[in-house]
């Protein structure tokens, strides 16, 4: 198996999708073999947007990379005594993508026994979060008077018991990046505190920060055509704005930050 990328979070909005999407057509773009699997089986907002790429460019008429997407396959009517009908589910579409060099995972936003197989799976976790204490109550908790963190939250006991499951069956540990959303340009209050809390956190528990995706009206009109950021300069018609070349910017610094096997920046 390649090297799994999994994007959780349990919580909406945060940008998971998004997030995958580009770092799925990133690594694309960049040659290796990408295979994709959508774990949030209601809304499949990674899912749609792989539809939505499929589909613009066959209207086109042109060639973009995509990921390869695996379904998961029904439910086993029968399964081994003690074993988990989704577990099954889940590995058989791995293996469908067992020749890619890189599989991405997008997990729903609420906790599920897919999401919680796919982060035990994981050799990197990817985590967007949004840049508020409305986000970062899934991490951790905060004393209201001293702002300090005082002990790790449902999401990050959720990742502590992937990391003990890896490291009682000898396997690697996990890279975890929570990447920052919809960070404001200017050095705000709210940003700085948050910022303090979550290096404070980052130490504790054992996972890297990295700037992730401004709040930028262009991530949203590229989803019915399934483009990302990295397409513009292909589609044609398109004339790329000082803030389009921010948002690439933003795209190529957190693939890099990512440090992927293999992997070398070069879009």
């Amino acid at each position: 198996m390649g090297h799994i990328i999994v994007v959780g979070n349990e919580k909406g909005g945060s940008g998971k999708s998004t997030t995958a999407m580009h770092i799925g057509t990133a690594l694309a773009r960049m040659g290796h073999s990408v295979g994709a699997i959508d774990l949030d089986l209601r809304q499949q907002s990674l899912g749609r947007y792989l539809e939505n790429r499929a589909a613009y460019v066959a209207s086109q008429d042109m060639t973009l990379p995509v990921p390869r997407r695996a379904f998961l396959p029904p439910a086993p009517a029968q399964v081994a005594p003690g074993a988990q009908p989704d577990d099954h589910r889940l590995h058989a579409a791995l293996q469908e993508l067992s020749d890619c060099d890189f599989v991405l995972i997008d997990c729903p936003g609420s906790h599920t026994r897919l999401s919680q197989l796919a982060h035990a799976l994981a050799d990197t976790l990817v985590t967007p979060l949004n840049d508020s204490f409305v986000d970062f109550d899934l991490l951790a908790r905060i004393d209201p008077a001293s702002g300090k963190v005082t002990g790790p939250s449902i999401y990050s006991e959720m990742v502590w018991h992937a990391r003990q499951g890896r490291a009682e069956a000898g396997m690697p540990p996990i890279d975890w990046i929570v990447v920052r959303n919809r960070l404001g340009a200017q050095q705000m209050h709210n940003k700085r505190k948050v910022g303090s809390a979550l290096g404070d956190l980052a130490r504790r528990i054992g996972f890297r920060v990295a700037p992730g995706f401004g709040e930028r009206v262009v991530f949203r009109e590229l989803f019915p055509r399934g483009l990302t950021l990295l397409d513009l300069r292909d589609v044609g018609g398109e004339t790329m704005n000082l803030s389009h070349v921010a948002a690439r910017q933003e795209v190529r610094d957190l693939i890099s930050e990512l440090r992927l096997p293999g992997v070398s920046v070069n879009f």
